[in-house]
């Protein structure tokens, strides 16, 4: 009966020996591709961390609390003193007002002039009594006749003074109040917010420190789930891909974990010549950002390996320590011979051969520990 293992055609079959039967297989061994793996050290590092800076100089009031501790989106982190931007909030307020009030006098002055016109006067400023009187009905009236001045004109010319006063007190307003929501935006920018669901994992200032725009205030990350980031070198890149998963190891383990590949940068570091990757951990790996960790790069190599690889249930080991096999003939007769073991693999439970076979060989598996030369199979 035949059966394939790991890629390798097996045959069982019984074999008799000093009129004993036994149960053993015949194995054809073969050159085939190792799988080989490169341990490339890296870090651990947070699914999430941003570092929170200070926008607005100012002296530090609020620090919501110490490394380690865990807070919701939208929590007040750092707070920085506002003083000096709520007085000027207040000043602009107060020249909000004023603009308001002089667009308010600007609009009655424009229906004024539309409802009664100050070209009808004979002056700007006509006079009080009989003089008002004498400049109404006879200075303007002989003004007109004698062809001194437009009415209709100076009407129009009134109309846009009054109208560009109203604009232009219009455009006061409005520049008041983006000066009123340019401290609000100011002010904003003196409290620090948590973006995310996270924990303190460093702080950098503390209550008191008078900091300036751009300095660090805190590290800030998500934990709940941890990541590898390493550097990989450019020839290995191809034989990693995004969905793929590899081992990977941590000191806080101490044992070997699944790690799946997230995310591959796409450029090349100019002086190490290496790429950026990062891997993800199981959901519930114990660890923290900063400890170190290896992972795993699954390497094939370009040419077969000239190596067998055979069970080590196949060995014989009773010719002294020498290690052995039976090698089938042509004739299916079994033949003794002497080999020479490279390294372990699959956990010990197979060897690579560097001398004493080659591919096609059909040696036997579980040989007979009363193997004695000239066997033949039946």
């Amino acid at each position: 009966m035949f059966r394939r293992l790991s890629g390798i055609l097996v045959l069982s079959l019984g074999l008799l020996a000093a009129g004993n039967t036994f149960s053993s297989e015949i194995i054809e061994v073969g050159a085939q591709r190792d799988l080989e793996q490169v341990f490339l050290g890296g870090s651990v590092i947070p699914y999430k961390e941003v570092t929170l800076s200070a926008q607005m100089p100012g002296r530090v009031e609020f620090l919501a609390g110490n490394e380690g501790d865990a807070f919701d989106t939208g929590a007040l982190l750092v707070s920085i003193s506002d003083e000096s931007l709520l007085a000027k909030r207040k000043s602009a307020i107060a020249q909000y007002d004023q603009s308001v009030a002089s667009l308010q006098n600007s609009q009655v002055q424009y229906n004024r002039e539309l409802w009664s016109p100050q070209s009808e006067n004979a002056t700007q400023m006509p006079g009080m009594g009989m003089p008002g009187m004498f400049d109404q009905m006879f200075t303007k009236q002989i003004g007109d006749t004698m062809g001194y001045g437009d009415s209709d004109v100076q009407r129009q010319a009134d109309l846009y003074n009054q109208g560009a006063a109203v604009n232009q007190a219009q455009s006061r307003v409005r520049s008041a109040r983006e000066a009123i929501n340019e401290i609000n935006a100011s002010i904003r920018d003196t409290r620090s917010i948590a973006p995310f669901k996270g924990m303190i994992i460093k702080k950098l200032v503390e209550v008191g420190d008078t900091v300036q725009p751009g300095m660090p205030l805190i590290s800030y990350a998500n934990t709940d789930y941890i990541r590898i980031r390493t550097e990989v070198p450019v020839r290995l890149v191809p034989f990693i891909k995004v969905g793929d998963t590899v081992r990977a190891y941590l000191d806080v383990s101490g044992m070997m974990i699944p790690a799946k590949v997230a995310q591959i940068y796409p450029l090349a570091d100019k002086s190490k010549h290496t790429v950026t990757v990062k891997f993800d951990l199981p959901i519930g790996t114990h660890g923290v950002p900063g400890m170190y960790a290896e992972v795993a790069i699954p390497v094939k190599n370009s040419q077969p390996n000239t190596s067998i690889t055979i069970p080590k249930t196949s060995i014989l080991k009773h010719m002294g320590s020498l290690p052995s096999v039976l090698v089938m003939n042509d004739k299916n007769i079994a033949e003794l011979h002497v080999i020479r073991l490279g390294k372990k693999i699959n956990g010990g439970k197979s060897f690579t051969v560097l001398s004493g076979l080659k591919s096609g060989d059909r040696i036997v598996d579980h040989p007979p520990q009363n193997w004695k030369p000239g066997l033949e199979i039946k």
